[in-house]
């Protein structure tokens, strides 16, 4: 596998990724309810589905920056 390929799926994860805790967190914050049906958690106040997006999207951007590289 090369490294272009790699960076390829890994940026169609992130993406997927970011949709699906985007989704939920719209949920938690905007509407003000769970949308997995009361199984919605939080981490010092902030449900948890915020911190995947984040995580996600830093990932997003670490991969767009590999896959802009030169080497």
């Amino acid at each position: 596998m090369t490294k272009t390929l790699a960076l390829k799926i890994l940026l169609a994860i992130t993406i997927a990724g970011m949709l699906f805790s985007g989704y939920l967190s719209y949920g938690e914050l905007v509407q003000r309810a769970c949308p997995l049906a009361g199984a919605c958690t939080t981490v010092v106040g902030v449900p948890a589905c915020v911190y995947g997006f984040v995580m996600y999207f830093a990932a997003f951007i670490v991969t767009l920056l590999g896959l802009n590289s030169k080497k």
